[in-house]
């Protein structure tokens, strides 16, 4: 492990759980004599290019402690996506600029498939310079998309918010049904793969339970078998509870919910698909609807997040650390399943070449046959990752979170020119 300080950031959209990760970042490294401060970047790698580096050395203990419980990204996150080598080697040059001027040996770098392929381009232009930086991916992300790792931390708090939701949403349907709403619309994140929505499966426990529809993005839509499959739930039960990926797309790769517009890192602007389908439903059925988006509302449900969930997401922190204490380099730490029952897991690695940029979507063994449901093995897989309960603590009723003092360390370079 070169040098004696770590750059710590966090990117793209945030979770639940997303500062457990750097509560075990930050304590494991206190436990370290040999090591010195963990630099944070205010608002992810924009804080590195600025060179606006937040000290978490001038933070308490218990402050650094109360990360564990709090959401979204306590220091800042961006969608902020560096471009190749080639095209702006400019930006990484910056980058270790910083690097070189603060004594920072390590890059730990908390993110999805963009920012795990951002560290491993980091580890690779490091090595050709007189500075070589260590890089750690850490994962993250709400949609469960990385290679490799059996989950991704952040997915199993948003997966027991979506069942919690459409399970009490369910029940709320249910009782109004006979002279009012029978359709009732979640739409949850998800451009690709259907982790989230799958996960929403798990409030079934039997026959007529919500959700009795889930829209994938790995199925094709299909408006006919999907108003049939409305119309048999309202005749069954007397009312149908829907989950839907924003991701949700015909078979000419169009999203049911496409905006025409792209995000900062090229993709499709999503949103709007529970309304679109409800709209369908009241053009076809006639039937009274009401749809709902978790949104952020999913991602950053503290108060009921997943125990496991916490517990990885910390774990992950303090194996990054461990890592580059051992001298791994251009790797990620990764969940390792044992078994489902009793859940078992251990730690695991892969290297950031083979995660960067590469999506996992759901296998089609866990969607039922008709491509509405899940099966007896995805709910294998979800079950053990919405276990236990890990509350904040509360004062007055609400939740109390992290709040951080946030200096900034003294900047040694001239401005940099964005």
């Amino acid at each position: 492990m070169s040098g004696k300080n770590i750059f710590y950031a966090q990117s793209g959209g945030v979770t639940a759980v997303i500062n457990a990760s750097a509560c075990g970042v930050i304590e494991t490294a206190r436990s370290h004599l040999e090591l010195g401060k963990v630099y944070a970047g205010r608002n992810g790698i924009i804080g590195a290019l600025r060179e606006e580096l937040i000290d978490t050395s001038l933070e308490s203990d218990a402050n650094i402690a109360a990360l564990r419980h709090t959401p979204a990204g306590a220091f800042g996150s961006c969608r902020y996506k560096l471009k190749g080598l080639d095209e702006n080697r400019a930006e990484y040059e910056r980058l270790l600029d910083v690097f070189k001027a603060h004594d920072i040996g390590t890059f730990l770098y908390n993110g999805g498939g963009d920012s795990q392929d951002t560290a491993h381009k980091v580890s690779q232009i490091s090595q050709e310079s007189d500075t070589p930086i260590t890089c750690i991916g850490i994962p993250k992300t709400v949609d469960n998309d990385l290679p490799i790792t059996d989950n991704c931390p952040g997915f199993g708090s948003v997966a027991k918010y979506v069942a919690v939701s459409i399970r009490e949403a369910g029940l709320d349907v249910a009782s109004m049904c006979e002279s009012s709403t029978k359709v009732f619309v979640l739409e949850v994140m998800g451009r690709h793969a259907g982790w989230i929505a799958g996960a929403a499966g798990l409030a079934a426990e039997q026959e007529g339970d919500a959700p009795h529809v889930i829209v994938f993005p790995e199925i094709t839509f299909d408006k006919a078998a999907f108003m049939a499959k409305v119309k048999d739930c309202v005749d069954k039960f007397g009312y149908c509870a829907i989950v839907v990926s924003e991701g949700a797309h015909y078979e000419d790769g169009t999203f049911l919910a496409d905006q025409g517009t792209m995000d900062a890192f090229g993709h499709a602007q999503l949103g709007g698909v529970a309304p679109a389908l409800a709209n369908m439903v009241k053009e076809e059925l006639g039937y009274k609807y009401h749809w709902a988006v978790s949104d952020y509302l999913q991602r950053s449900a503290r108060h009921i997040a997943s125990a496991t969930d916490v517990e990885q997401a910390y774990a992950m922190g303090k194996a990054a650390v461990e890592f580059a204490l051992a001298g791994k380099n251009a790797v990620m730490p990764t969940v390792v399943r044992e078994s489902n029952s009793p859940y078992k897991w251990h730690i695991g690695e892969a290297n950031l070449g083979d995660v960067a940029n590469v999506e996992k979507k759901m296998p089609r063994d866990f969607i039922t046959e008709d491509g509405f449901g899940i099966t007896e093995k995805a709910y294998e897989y979800f079950a053990p990752l919405i276990q236990g309960e890990d509350y904040p603590p509360f004062k007055d009723g609400l939740p109390q979170y992290a709040r951080l003092e946030k200096h900034l360390a003294e900047k040694k370079l001239p401005t940099w020119n964005e």
